[in-house]
């Protein structure tokens, strides 16, 4: 029923800045929540960050700092912001949707931060 597609990776040396976009569609409630999770290889998808329809938002402690999310009023899209990487913030970037976590997941996007 929701979709969710994203774009912005690429390839970054370190210390440099991302941003990743997030086009979501399809018929949604208006209390929602979106938010993105992260997979490196060779390890578990990972969350990263999350906005609530009333703007709150949630950083995991690893990205605090240097990651920021956002999202436009109606919340057809999300935003990740990623400032200062490191080449372990190197994985594949997922955006999602849900309501106390996610229920639905976008293809994803590749981000590559080199030393």
């Amino acid at each position: 029923q929701v979709q969710l597609v994203e774009s912005g990776g690429g390839l970054v040396q370190a210390g440099g800045s991302l941003r990743l976009s997030c086009a979501v569609s399809g018929n949604r409630p208006r209390v929602h929540t979106l938010g993105w999770g992260r997979q490196a290889p060779g390890k578990q998808r990972e969350s990263v960050a999350s906005i609530a329809s009333d703007g709150y938002t949630n950083v995991e402690e690893s990205v605090k700092g240097r990651f920021t999310i956002s999202r436009d009023n109606a919340g057809n899209t999300v935003y990740l912001q990623l400032n200062n990487l490191e080449p372990e913030d190197t994985g594949v970037y997922y955006c999602w949707y849900g309501f106390l976590g996610p229920n639905y997941w976008g293809q994803g996007t590749q981000v590559t931060v080199s030393s």
